[in-house]
Parts: C-alpha cells; structure tokens; sequence
C-alpha cells in the first residue's frame, strides 16, 4: 500500500514547534540536507534527529499495519447491518412475516445509540497496552450474532438480533478513529480516516456482488437465499474477528511493528502535533467537558442530518431500485455502480479537501451535491433519469461524511475528551438514522409515498439541516482561529513562544476549518 502521504497544506497557523524550541522539520545548518531533518528533544534529555526520508518510510509502514486490517473490519461492519437490504428483495418480509420492516431496519441503530458512549469508553479504559482484543471480541460477536440472523424465524427473533447487531457494532469507528489519533498527526488523519470510511462505499458493492451470487443459493439445504447471506457473510466477519487478534498493533509504545528508533520518531511527530502522547488518565471530568462544548455538539448534528440519508440510502438503495421495475437479481447487480462511484468521489474529495486545506467548504459541496440527487429522484419521469439520481446522492453522502467523520478528531484536543466526542457523535447522528428509517414506509402514515417520495423530500430537509451545522462550525473555528492569532501575537512580543517544555506544541495549533 502506497502511503497516503503528508504533504498537503496545513490548518492556519504559526509554524509548528518541536520541544526543543526548533521550527519543527528544520535543524540547525545550511542547504537542502539541513532542511529534511527533524530534531526533537527526548522526555530523557537526550537528542532524537531524523530525516524527511526516514519520516515517510515510517508512515508507509504504520499505513500497512493499521489500514487493511481496520478498513477490512469497518468494510464487514457496514456489510452485516446494511445486507438486511439486499434481503428484503429476496424476500425476507414474506419467508417471515416481518409486517414492520422499517422497525427491523431501526433496531440496529437504537442499540448502536444506547452502546456507543460505553463502548468507547470501554476502549480508553481496557485497553492500556493494545486495542485489539477489545476490537476482536466485538467483531467476534457481531459476526456470530449475523450468522444467527440467517437462522431467526420471526419478527421478535430478528428484532432482537438486530439490537445485538448494532450492540456490538457500536464500539468499532469510534474506535478505530481514536487508535488512529494515537498514531497520526492531526493533518494526516483526514486522510486515514475517509479512506478507512471509503470502506462503507466499497462494502455497497461488494454487497451487490455478494448478494448476487449468495441468494443464487436458494434451496441448497432447503433454506432461502437470504438465509445463506446472513451466515456466509457472518462467518466471514468471525474469521477477520480473530484475525484481528494479531493483525491489529498495540499502541506505538508497545507494538512489535516498529524498531524502537521508530517508535521515538512516532513519539516525536506527535508530540510536536498535539496531546496525542501524553499519559492522560480516564477522568470524568473530561467526559463533562466534551458535554459541555458547543463543537462537539455541531459535529454531532452535521453527522445526525447527514446519516438521514446515509443509512436510509444504504439500506434501502436495492429496494428503491428495485421500484424501478428489475427483477431482484437485477437489483443486486444494479446496487454496484452507484457504490463503486461513490468510492471514487470520496477518495476525490479526500484528496481536494487536504490538498487546499479546509474541510467545511468540501462538506457543504458533497452535501448539495446530494440534495441535488435527491431533487432528481423525485422530479425525473424517466427510469434512467432516476437511476444516474442515485449516483449523484451516494457519490454525495459518502464523499460528506468521510470528511466529517474525521474532522472532530482533527479539532477535539484531549484524549478522553475527543474518545467521548465522537462517540457522541456518532450517537447523536445515528438518532438520524433511527429517524430516517422510520420515515421510510409505504404508506407513510395515510400518505400513499409511492416510491418513498415523501421519505426523499425529508431527506433534503435533513441534509439542509447538516448544511447549516457545517457552515456554522466553519464561523467558529474561523473566529476562534482569529482569536488564537492575536494570542499568539501577543505570546510572541513577550517572548513566551519562544520557551522549550511540553506545551510548546500549543502555541502554533489551529482549528482545522
């Protein structure tokens, strides 16, 4: 895997300063040699110089241990609770007699709401050396729990495993955005982070693919397709579960992966970056904080109108096609394109949003790009008109929220503060999805929402909802960047940004915006 590199322009701010009072990426000396070194001054007194080179060696090697195996797992958790999806036109609602679909659909996410704040600060609390075998156990059990769901009979029985399904799927981005805030810099995890979630796009397609040839099976050992999507598709999960046992690192203190001259440098990048190495203990107060700050709760509302149509997309993408007249292997193939598409845009948009620096602006273009799908789905009179409308919206929702899932890990400093923050976010966003799911019925109360047109037309009210939110953030912290400025101005002309310690860090830090 070719690393994703850490060139790109940074937030606003004054040069970042290493410890030892040195512009961070420079050392003392002359010509082009001089510049590529870095020089950072150990907690034990002594001297850690290294190169550019040895900095981008580095980060290819973190990549290869952290991205495949994390992006396989996030890759798996949207495959298990999305192929409910691909199940309905298989005819799951008939085999069962499920009458409250859009209940089935919501279960997952009201226990993937009640669990996420604990499954997190379970992950702070319990895993003091090495994450993996929290993250393994989860995976673990949602696998085994989606085996079960091939093997339920009823509506209670599949209500029930969905809860469990979203209970133990809680704990796992959250999760994976925080272990990458222990290994990354602050500008690089933008990157890591909607490559990580590009996996949900990816998993839109590999779900169509392996929809198409799973439900093929029907009859084989007298059980429907549907059932043999749920159990190979949870057996598969199991078998990553304890292969993560192993594959993910501990933390860079600890892990086996890296000589310790790589694990000093990982120590001195992110010193120099932010809070990420420093041995902060779980405090409650932390938890209070992240409550009480008016950001967390922007970032936890843009996710809440963006994951309205997010989930309701992903999940009932095969149905809404399937409202265009195909037949339901037709539909199963026909899921792929929008979702391979909507992987490109993302890693696009990633791109742009790093290479220009800011991250508001790319949120608000995705989002409208998306309402414009919607818009399309509703009016156009065509099958095809329709059709090329689903790509607009998944190329749109996705590229969104690739972005502004990785933006709080970037902002929130603190790391109980930031672990609860997302996990707040993803909480609050997730009440979307609860909402959005149950808005998605035909009939829609005494409304006919003839292919859930209604349903649509709240979706782009949502997304206005997360415009707003974003655009909001974007004032903030650009106000309080302006603030930081002037403070820093003032630090300057009293010589205070000059001084070495374990807060100089602070003083060239900036909101990403």
């Amino acid at each position: 895997m070719a690393s994703l590199g850490t060139t790109e322009q940074p937030a606003p701010a004054s040069p970042a300063y290493s410890l030892d009072g040195e512009k961070a990426g420079a050392s003392s000396g002359a010509g082009s040699d001089a510049e590529d070194t870095r020089t950072f001054r150990q907690p034990n007194g002594e001297t850690l110089t290294y190169t550019a080179a040895e900095e981008r060696a580095l980060l290819r090697k973190v990549d290869w241990l952290l991205l495949p195996i994390l992006t396989a797992l996030y890759l798996l958790s949207f495959l298990d609770r999305s192929n409910i999806g691909n199940a309905k036109v298989e005819g799951i609602e008939r085999d069962i007699r499920i009458t409250n679909y859009p209940l089935v659909v919501t279960m997952f996410f009201i226990g993937y709401v009640i669990f996420e704040i604990p499954a997190n600060l379970v992950l702070k609390v319990v895993s003091a050396r090495s994450p993996a075998w929290w993250l393994a156990f989860l995976t673990i059990a949602w696998g085994a729990i989606s085996i079960a769901m091939g093997f339920s009979q009823n509506q209670p029985q599949i209500l029930a495993i969905r809860f469990l399904l979203g209970m133990f799927e809680s704990g796992l981005f959250p999760g994976c955005v925080y272990i990458f805030s222990r290994w990354y810099t602050r500008q690089e995890r933008v990157a890591r982070v909607s490559f990580f979630f590009s996996a949900a796009a990816a998993a839109g397609s590999l779900g169509g693919i392996l929809a198409y040839a799973i439900t093929r099976m029907d009859g084989i050992g007298g059980q429907e397709g549907w059932r043999w999507l749920f159990q190979l598709e949870g057996a598969l999960t199991v078998v990553f579960g304890v292969i993560a046992i192993w594959a993910i690192p501990a933390w860079p203190a600890y892990t086996r992966g890296l000589t310790e001259r790589e694990k000093s440098i990982v120590f001195a990048r992110l010193s120099i970056d932010s809070d990420a190495t420093e041995d902060q203990k779980f405090e409650w107060s932390a938890v209070t904080d992240a409550l009480k700050d008016v950001h967390v709760w922007l970032y936890a509302f843009l996710f809440h109108g963006a994951a309205f149509s997010l989930y309701t997309l992903s999940i009932f993408l095969p149905a809404i096609i399937q409202g265009l007249g195909y037949r339901s292997y037709q539909v199963q193939l026909l899921t792929i394109p929008p979702y391979f598409f909507a992987f490109l845009c993302t890693m696009a948009c990633t791109w742009a949003s790093r290479r220009v620096g800011l991250r508001a602006p790319f949120i608000i273009g995705a989002l409208s790009l998306t309402i414009l799908g919607y818009i399309v789905l509703i009016t156009s009179p065509t099958v095809g008109g329709k059709y090329t409308a689903v790509f607009l919206a998944a190329a749109g929702i996705y590229a969104a929220n690739a972005l502004l899932l990785a933006w709080p890990s970037e902002n929130i400093m603190g790391q109980t503060k930031r672990a609860v923050g997302l996990a707040a976010m993803i909480t609050i966003g997730n009440i979307g999805s609860i909402i959005g799911t149950n808005l998605y019925r035909v009939p829609l109360g005494t409304i006919p929402n003839h292919a859930y047109r209604y349903s649509q037309v709240f979706t782009i009210g949502w997304l206005l909802f997360a415009i707003g939110c974003a655009s909001t953030l974007w004032v903030l912290l650009s106000r309080a960047n302006r603030r930081l400025d002037r403070e820093e101005a003032a630090r300057r002309e009293s010589g205070e940004a000059d001084k070495a310690g374990a807060e100089a860090w602070r003083l060239g830090w900036r909101y990403q915006c």
